[in-house]
């Protein structure tokens, strides 16, 4: 059952955000925690989503805006080391708003609201017509990489942030997708250097376990399976395709970490 679940989460998830350029995080985690500690979950995860990127940039990072990805990804790579730095000491506080719907009780802390906002805010210029045609000037690039780098390394939301700037850059399709990819490699780096040295350094030999190694094997074929096939269709999604999926999912995952559900 485990293999089944995080084979097809793996498979699909990837396939889906092939064009977006996050979500897989979002939602492998959760079924990696359904059989495994949290700690473990976080663990696994990473190692898929890495190995993703690093497989999405043989597939399209030819196409990426070489000098977009040294304005955007350093900057954000360094703020990340930051923010990923500082969430190891506000894991460590306990204040949180919390309330109960459907007899479930559930948590929002104040980044995740602030986050929520964030993504929220940033859907509304792919759903507002005027707003849609509004590119970011270059020279404020790397304020771009430096405010979602510092955001998602406190929040771990580091994709989201990344792809809701990134679309306004005045990229083409192909342009937009490489580029995230490789910046996505540079940040990710950055921030799993982070974690690995505070709350996961005493859980690496978790790696050594058949079970979880096992896991992380299929998960990341199956990423690999589900990548190839976004690559082929992204040849016949346009553009403003890509701009509607992206201003959904934001607001459903802002929404969702907003309310408390992630």
């Amino acid at each position: 059952m485990d293999y089944i679940l995080i084979c097809l989460v793996s498979f699909f998830v990837a396939g889906l955000t092939f064009f977006s350029g996050f979500g897989l995080g979002t939602l492998l985690l959760p079924a990696f925690a359904l059989f495994f500690s949290i700690e473990t979950a976080i663990a696994a995860t990473a190692a898929v989503h890495l190995a993703k990127n690093i497989f999405k940039a043989f597939l399209i990072g030819k196409s990426a805006d070489k000098q977009l990805v040294l304005l955007f990804a350093i900057p954000a790579a360094i703020a990340a080391f930051i923010g990923a730095a500082l969430l190891n000491v506000i894991s460590q506080i306990s204040f949180k708003f919390s309330y109960t719907l459907f007899d479930n009780t559930l948590f929002v802390t104040p980044v995740k609201l602030l986050i929520a906002i964030l993504m929220i805010f940033f859907a509304f210029f792919e759903i507002i017509p005027h707003l849609r045609s509004k590119q970011i000037q270059k020279k404020y690039i790397p304020l771009g990489g430096i405010l979602s780098g510092f955001f998602g390394g406190l929040s771990g939301h580091q994709g989201a942030l990344r792809t809701a700037f990134l679309l306004r850059a005045g990229l083409d399709k192909k342009e937009f997708i490489g580029t995230i990819v490789l910046s996505a490699i540079i940040i990710d780096l950055s921030r799993l250097l982070v974690y690995g040295s505070t709350f996961l350094s005493s859980k690496l030999d978790i790696f050594f376990g058949d079970e979880i190694r096992g896991l992380i094997i299929a998960g990341t074929l199956c990423a690999f399976v589900g990548s190839a096939i976004g690559k082929y269709l992204l040849e016949k999604v346009t553009f403003k395709g890509i701009q509607v999926t992206v201003a959904a999912m934001l607001i459903i995952l802002g929404t969702a970490i907003g309310a408390g559900f992630i």
